[in-house]
């Protein structure tokens, strides 16, 4: 088992934490950088880092220090469009935690990092005593990826049951401690 680290990224690790991202929207979603969905991978310090009530989270691998997984959180809720009306409404910005970002490289699964995020995560959401509701949207084809937030928080909207099944995403809340 290895002893990983997880921390609040600093300027040392931005380059890392961005190639985990990028590297995660081109081979798993395959989707790549698309400007729309991705620009905070661009500049994850300004998206993160810089707002006060934002973060964004590292686990370091205990042999070379590389960033092996990431966790972020903003006070952005989701946009209407792309994402069904009845949820930007639900998850107002400035009063939901949406999580974001939480990849971990393929040779680290299985080894409950992302569930270390999450809950860092969680912490840092109550700590700041004015989100009322944690929020999440997951790609279902992403293998384990709807499991894991099953395991963790609610369904509020399944797109794939939509008329034409929407953008085909998993939308989640997920309880905090309040």
């Amino acid at each position: 088992m290895h002893d990983y680290s997880i921390r609040t990224a600093g300027p040392e690790q931005i380059d890392g934490a961005r190639a985990v991202m990028l590297d995660t929207v081109y081979r798993e979603f395959g989707t790549g950088y698309v400007p729309r969905w991705h620009g905070d991978i661009i500049d994850p310090a300004a998206a993160y880092l810089a707002p006060a009530r934002h973060t964004l989270l590292v686990a370091l691998d205990p042999d070379d220090a590389s960033v092996v997984a990431t966790g972020a959180l903003d006070s952005q809720g989701p946009a209407h469009p792309p994402n069904p009306l009845h949820l930007a409404e639900r998850y107002p910005s400035g009063a939901t935690a949406q999580l974001r970002r939480v990849y971990v490289r393929p040779g680290h699964r299985r080894r409950g990092l992302a569930r270390r995020l999450v809950e860092e995560l969680l912490a840092f959401a109550e700590a700041d005593g004015g989100y009322r509701a944690v929020y999440l949207h997951t790609d279902p084809s992403v293998p384990g990826a709807e499991a894991f937030w099953r395991s963790l928080g609610k369904v509020v909207h399944d797109e794939r049951e939509d008329p034409g099944g929407g953008n085909g995403v998993v939308h989640f809340e997920i309880p905090t401690g309040r």
